[in-house]
């Protein structure tokens, strides 16, 4: 287990923090998911209180709200713009925020697939 998924051992000032308790798995975080351009394919964890979260881990399908606010479902071809990282461009990795290129036009994520286990967008650019 990674230490940088458990509480830090220092204070936002550099000084160290005493150790009042062992270390919990509560506070222990869970790994990223980079959701890919591929077949569907999900990972259910269990989480806090016995709940499960659905992390999606490739799909080739998103919901896309057009400007009426109708949504369709629609192929994903690619990965167009990434702000959270570029190299997930080249990798067609899909964040919240990301912009991707679908069948009817460029749509912007608004859902975190690897949390929410969906890709949800918003059409911002459509193609003619």
């Amino acid at each position: 287990m990674a230490r940088w998924h458990l509480r830090s051992q220092r204070k936002s000032t550099g000084a160290k923090l005493n150790r009042l308790r062992k270390k919990k798995r509560s506070e222990r975080g869970s790994l990223f998911v980079e959701t890919q351009i591929a077949s569907k394919k999900v990972k259910i964890e269990r989480t806090r209180g016995g709940n499960r979260k659905i992390r999606l881990v490739s799909t080739e399908l998103a919901n896309v709200i057009d400007k009426e606010g109708k949504a369709k479902k629609v192929k994903i071809l690619s990965v167009q713009e990434n702000a959270a990282n570029p190299h997930y461009i080249r990798r067609n990795i899909i964040t919240k925020g990301a912009v991707i290129k679908t069948e009817i036009g460029l749509a912007r994520v608004t859902s975190r697939p690897g949390q929410q286990g969906v890709v949800n967008a918003v059409l911002i650019e459509k193609t003619k």
